[in-house]
């Protein structure tokens, strides 16, 4: 596959030029040794693509796991405490996990237990796949790597979408690179508030 579109938020891509040019270089290998065409493997039922060979969510993803674990790349979760109130819930965000429990119970609150997972960390950078529906793609942007990030287990996120493009030779309701790069400018250029370099993808 290669990358045909690229965004830098907050000076994602900066950042790992700096830090983590090695890695970051992987990472583009990894994404350019992907061949796409063996993920052409759902048969459309849609009326405008009945009986045409699209790429497939579940193979691509698949796919890409297996690439990027081959690269030591690990799956990671960030676990915390929830909480009904706006003031408990302040003053426990730099707490640790027990930290969080026990001053809920001290609290006389429920500790809810929660937590996010993301499919491939190293050296602190976090890495999402995405060829699901446009809400996930929300949920990474303003909640995983956001999530990741103010917990301190990473320093930038990274997005990888299909363009345009590629998401015409999908099914109907898959998230793409313009579209998501609208909704994050939409929202101003400090929000969401962590480093990001979101990737758009295309067959080769």
């Amino acid at each position: 596959m290669k990358i045909t579109k690229k965004y830098s938020h907050l000076n994602g891509e900066e950042w790992l030029l700096v830090h983590e040019k090695e890695v970051y270089q992987e990472i583009l290998d990894i994404i350019r040794s992907v061949d796409a065409e063996k993920c052409r493997t759902k048969i459309s039922k849609e009326r405008r693509f009945t009986g045409k060979p699209l790429f497939s969510p579940i193979a691509l993803n698949r796919e890409f796991d297996k690439h990027f674990s081959k690269c030591g790349w690990q799956s990671t979760r960030y676990s915390y405490y929830v909480a009904h109130d706006f003031e408990q819930l302040e003053t426990m965000r730099n707490m640790s996990l027990e930290g969080q429990r026990t001053y809920l119970l001290a609290q006389n609150a429920e500790p809810i237990f929660s937590y996010n997972q993301t499919d491939h960390v190293k050296n602190q950078i976090a890495i999402e796949v995405q060829f699901g529906k446009y809400a996930f793609v929300a949920y990474d942007l303003f909640v995983k790597h956001l999530a990741f990030y103010t917990g301190r287990l990473i320093n930038v996120g990274i997005e990888i979408l299909p363009t345009k493009s590629m998401q015409r030779e999908m099914s109907s309701g898959v998230a793409y690179y313009e579209g998501e790069l609208h909704n994050i400018l939409r929202h101003g250029r400090s929000s969401p508030p962590v480093p990001l370099v979101i990737l758009g993808l295309d067959i080769d």
